[in-house]
């Protein structure tokens, strides 16, 4: 089979582009699946090594905006934000939720992540890719409390020995009101 996979490939150029370009997109939704479980699973020591050294993780604060006016819709980095973090904070919140004194975590949280419509939309100079991807994030704490987030996210990986990393993550949300008592989780 694989013979004729090469003379295929040989015969047609841009079949291997092709087919490379389809590993590449299951090569990434496998990693954020992967992702996903580890955090609906709050395995968070082994999420993080999922992040790169250099993270930035980045949730704007939403607006909203009259009809034609929806370039200003999002904070811009500098100014007021949901989250803005680097991977250094992300350990001291891991750690702060196995110390039992995580207030808004305790007892924890039962996520559900669900990704979908992964789309690599380019690839940096370093190698990096740039992916964007849509999420519904569902929370079940307590007996009775319940949060659904949607929104979309903009990430760049960077491809390492181990497999890709986080080193950029924007999570822009569908809400403009947050009606839960908190933002704990991860996104």
């Amino acid at each position: 089979m694989r013979d004729d996979l090469n003379a295929a490939c040989a015969a047609q150029p841009g079949l291997m582009a092709g087919i490379q370009a389809l590993l590449l997109q299951h090569e990434v939704e496998q990693f954020y699946h992967r992702e996903a479980a580890l955090l609906d699973e709050r395995r968070f020591e082994d999420w993080l090594e999922l992040l790169a050294d250099d993270l930035s993780y980045w949730m704007p604060v939403r607006e909203t905006r009259a009809a034609g006016q929806e370039a200003g819709e999002f904070s811009r980095p500098g100014e007021g934000a949901l989250f803005d973090e680097t991977k250094a904070l992300m350990i001291v919140r891991v750690r702060k939720l196995r110390t039992g004194f995580a207030w808004a975590e305790e007892p924890h949280s039962r996520t559900r992540h669900v990704v979908s419509n992964v789309r690599v939309v380019g690839r940096l100079g370093d190698g990096g890719l740039r992916v964007e991807s849509n999420f519904v994030l569902h929370r079940s704490r307590l007996e009775s409390m319940q949060d659904l987030w949607f929104g979309c996210r903009k990430d760049v990986l960077r491809q390492t020995s181990d497999g890709f990393q986080v080193a950029r993550r924007e999570i822009y949300l569908d809400h403009t009101v947050i009606g839960s008592p908190n933002l704990s989780v991860f996104f």
